[in-house]
């Protein structure tokens, strides 16, 4: 799927209509993504997140939620502190 919006930085809307917040410590992968970045969102295992979107030229994993839902914010800090 292409990029619809991508205005904030944090949240992604696809062309499916499907919209994804970013999860904060991976936001530095998503600089290079252009409109026509072809993603793919696939569930996932992580704890943290619900799905991944995965950028389908370079293979590169960002970890989303649903752009209605609020990550929890003391396991946020847990997993950007490395622990």
């Amino acid at each position: 799927m292409k990029i619809r919006a991508h205005a904030e930085s944090h949240v992604v809307e696809l062309d499916d209509g499907s919209c994804w917040r970013i999860f904060p410590g991976d936001l530095a992968a998503t600089l290079s993504w252009k409109p026509e970045t072809d993603l793919h969102p696939e569930p996932s295992g992580d704890r943290m997140s619900s799905h991944v979107l995965i950028n389908g030229t370079d293979q590169s994993r960002v970890r989303v939620i649903a752009a209605g839902e609020i990550w929890p914010d003391g396991e946020v800090k847990k997993v950007l502190k490395g622990k």
